[in-house]
Protein backbone atom coordinates (compact mmCIF):
# COMPACT_ATOMS: atom_id res chain seq x y z
CA UNK A 1 0.00 0.00 0.00
CA UNK A 2 1.18 3.47 -0.77
CA UNK A 3 1.55 6.26 1.75
CA UNK A 4 0.45 9.81 0.97
CA UNK A 5 1.51 12.78 3.11
CA UNK A 6 -0.25 16.16 3.32
CA UNK A 7 1.36 19.42 4.48
CA UNK A 8 4.79 17.83 4.73
CA UNK A 9 7.27 19.65 6.96
CA UNK A 10 10.78 19.04 8.21
CA UNK A 11 9.51 17.61 11.51
CA UNK A 12 6.11 16.14 10.65
CA UNK A 13 3.26 15.99 8.18
CA UNK A 14 -0.16 17.47 8.89
CA UNK A 15 -1.78 14.24 7.78
CA UNK A 16 -0.71 10.82 6.54
CA UNK A 17 -2.90 8.48 4.51
CA UNK A 18 -2.21 4.75 4.48
CA UNK A 19 -4.77 2.50 2.87
CA UNK A 20 -8.19 3.86 3.78
CA UNK A 21 -7.06 5.49 7.02
CA UNK A 22 -6.08 9.13 7.62
CA UNK A 23 -3.90 10.01 10.60
CA UNK A 24 -3.73 13.68 11.59
CA UNK A 25 -0.92 15.26 13.54
CA UNK A 26 -1.96 16.80 16.84
CA UNK A 27 -3.94 19.97 16.21
CA UNK A 28 -3.78 22.97 18.52
CA UNK A 29 -5.55 26.27 18.06
CA UNK A 30 -5.16 29.97 18.61
CA UNK A 31 -7.01 32.17 21.07
CA UNK A 32 -7.11 32.94 24.75
CA UNK A 33 -9.90 30.58 25.83
CA UNK A 34 -10.33 26.83 25.59
CA UNK A 35 -13.40 27.44 23.42
CA UNK A 36 -11.46 29.64 20.98
CA UNK A 37 -8.59 27.14 20.79
CA UNK A 38 -11.03 24.25 20.23
CA UNK A 39 -12.81 26.08 17.41
CA UNK A 40 -9.50 26.98 15.76
CA UNK A 41 -8.02 23.48 16.10
CA UNK A 42 -11.20 21.76 14.91
CA UNK A 43 -11.36 24.06 11.87
CA UNK A 44 -7.86 22.81 11.04
CA UNK A 45 -9.08 19.22 11.50
CA UNK A 46 -11.85 19.97 8.98
CA UNK A 47 -9.30 21.45 6.55
CA UNK A 48 -6.91 18.51 6.79
CA UNK A 49 -9.68 15.93 6.49
CA UNK A 50 -10.98 17.70 3.37
CA UNK A 51 -7.47 17.76 1.91
CA UNK A 52 -7.30 14.01 2.49
CA UNK A 53 -10.68 13.45 0.83
CA UNK A 54 -12.81 12.78 3.90
CA UNK A 55 -14.73 14.65 6.61
CA UNK A 56 -15.65 14.60 10.29
CA UNK A 57 -18.46 12.08 9.75
CA UNK A 58 -15.71 9.53 9.04
CA UNK A 59 -13.66 10.11 12.22
CA UNK A 60 -12.88 6.79 13.88
CA UNK A 61 -11.06 7.98 16.99
CA UNK A 62 -10.05 11.23 18.66
CA UNK A 63 -7.56 11.63 21.48
CA UNK A 64 -7.89 14.93 23.32
CA UNK A 65 -5.25 16.39 25.61
CA UNK A 66 -6.10 19.22 27.99
CA UNK A 67 -3.42 21.24 29.75
CA UNK A 68 -5.86 21.51 32.68
CA UNK A 69 -8.55 18.86 33.13
CA UNK A 70 -10.75 21.45 34.85
CA UNK A 71 -11.40 22.74 31.29
CA UNK A 72 -13.16 19.46 30.43
CA UNK A 73 -16.69 20.91 30.39
CA UNK A 74 -15.69 23.91 28.27
CA UNK A 75 -13.90 21.65 25.78
CA UNK A 76 -16.89 19.29 25.66
CA UNK A 77 -19.23 22.18 24.82
CA UNK A 78 -17.03 23.20 21.88
CA UNK A 79 -16.62 19.57 20.80
CA UNK A 80 -20.36 18.87 20.93
CA UNK A 81 -21.08 21.97 18.83
CA UNK A 82 -18.63 20.69 16.19
CA UNK A 83 -18.80 16.88 16.09
CA UNK A 84 -21.23 15.10 13.76
CA UNK A 85 -23.85 13.89 16.28
CA UNK A 86 -24.86 10.98 14.05
CA UNK A 87 -21.25 9.77 13.75
CA UNK A 88 -19.47 10.31 17.05
CA UNK A 89 -16.04 8.65 17.18
CA UNK A 90 -14.38 6.64 19.90
CA UNK A 91 -12.78 9.26 22.15
CA UNK A 92 -10.51 9.67 25.14
CA UNK A 93 -9.51 12.81 27.03
CA UNK A 94 -6.49 13.19 29.30
CA UNK A 95 -4.62 15.95 31.06
CA UNK A 96 -1.13 16.50 29.68
CA UNK A 97 1.58 19.11 29.51
CA UNK A 98 1.34 20.44 25.96
CA UNK A 99 4.11 21.65 23.64
CA UNK A 100 3.92 25.30 24.75
CA UNK A 101 2.29 27.00 27.75
CA UNK A 102 -0.11 28.96 25.51
CA UNK A 103 -1.83 25.76 24.34
CA UNK A 104 -4.83 24.58 26.34
CA UNK A 105 -6.08 21.70 24.15
CA UNK A 106 -4.80 19.35 21.44
CA UNK A 107 -6.77 16.97 19.20
CA UNK A 108 -5.33 13.85 17.57
CA UNK A 109 -7.70 12.44 14.96
CA UNK A 110 -7.83 9.20 12.96
CA UNK A 111 -10.42 8.95 10.18
CA UNK A 112 -11.56 6.64 7.39
CA UNK A 113 -11.54 7.57 3.73
CA UNK A 114 -14.60 5.54 2.80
Amino acid sequence: MSIKRIDVGARMSGAVIHGNTVYLAGQVGEGASVTDQCKSALAEVDRLLAAAGTNKSKILQTLIYLADISDFAEMNAAWEAWVDPANTPARATSEAKLAAPKYKVEFIVTAALD
